[in-house]
């Protein structure tokens, strides 16, 4: 393949939301360690966390969502490379920082030509940044193959940047641990997001999936992985 394997690593709850409703304010990795019935089984979602790819793809949105701009005691690094597409940016210095001494390397992919990492670039041995005028997942994929020989990424970004991985058929497996919990909400996000189709032609945007494992995990959560039928 000219480009890496890819994994979609998600915490989802039974009705397929990854957030606790719509709103920034609001994250499941901050919230629901809070809900009993939920926070004493959510550790195994991070414990299998640890076993995921040596590349891990993400987005600035996230990691503002989750404080690393706010984060002041810097964390153990960790073996890690982590690709963080960021245009707005969402990002600041302090969160580059933290991310910095956090992982192995940090891939940042902007559109944003003003993004502020290009003014920390040479502060950062392990900072890395990739610039498009226009973001095209196929090459950026692509790209990180050729210039890091990566063989495979898990994928952990928000439901937009999901759902384009899914219409653009760059998904080839989905590792999902499922929360025993119900959020609800029209608004908030999903799994997969983003432009719904409308029309029977376009059904073949739908991905079919082969089960090749399911292991129920204790206080009653559940672990799925999926192979994306092509």
């Amino acid at each position: 393949m000219e480009r890496p394997i890819t994994t979609l690593f998600m915490l989802e709850s039974l009705d397929g939301k990854i957030n606790s409703g719509n709103s920034d304010d609001l994250d499941a990795d901050k919230d629901w360690c809070k809900i009993n019935g939920v926070k004493e089984g959510l550790h195994q979602y991070y414990e299998i966390e640890t076993t995921t790819d040596f590349y891990s793809l993400n987005t600035g949105r996230v990691m503002a969502k989750i404080g690393v701009n706010e984060r002041k005691n810097l964390p153990e690094k960790v073996d890690v490379r982590f690709i963080i597409i960021d245009n707005k940016p969402h990002l600041n210095e302090n969160g580059i920082n933290y991310l910095c001494h956090w992982v192995e390397k940090l891939i940042l992919v902007t559109t944003n030509k003003n993004h502020i990492a290009f003014s920390l670039k040479e502060k950062y041995d392990n900072l890395d940044i990739i610039y498009y005028n226009n973001l095209d997942l196929n090459k950026l994929l692509f790209d990180i193959k050729e210039k890091y020989n990566a063989e495979r990424i898990t994928i952990q970004s928000g439901g937009n940047l999901n759902g384009l991985f899914l219409r653009e058929n760059l998904i080839d497996y989905v590792n999902i641990v499922i929360a025993p919990l119900l959020v609800g909400g029209r608004d908030t996000s999903t799994l997969i997001d983003g432009e719904a189709i409308n029309k029977v032609e376009d059904l073949n945007k739908l991905k079919a999936l082969e089960l090749i494992e399911c292991n129920k995990l204790n206080n009653s959560y559940v672990q799925l992985i999926y192979k994306v039928i092509k």
